[in-house]
């Protein structure tokens, strides 16, 4: 994959991950909820390796 095509695949990721992470509830967050965020983060990461 080209760098400019990693590069437009992290926005969208990016944007989903972001709007998710605005409408999360602090109070009705769980730790799963966390975990999966935090593996979105991971393979966000791995993609642009």
């Amino acid at each position: 994959m080209a760098d400019q095509e990693k590069v437009e695949q992290l926005k969208i990721h990016l944007a989903g991950f972001m709007t998710r992470l605005e409408n999360m509830k602090p109070e009705e967050t769980s730790v799963e909820d966390i975990d999966q965020l935090l593996s979105i983060l991971d393979k966000m990461e791995n993609n642009l390796k």
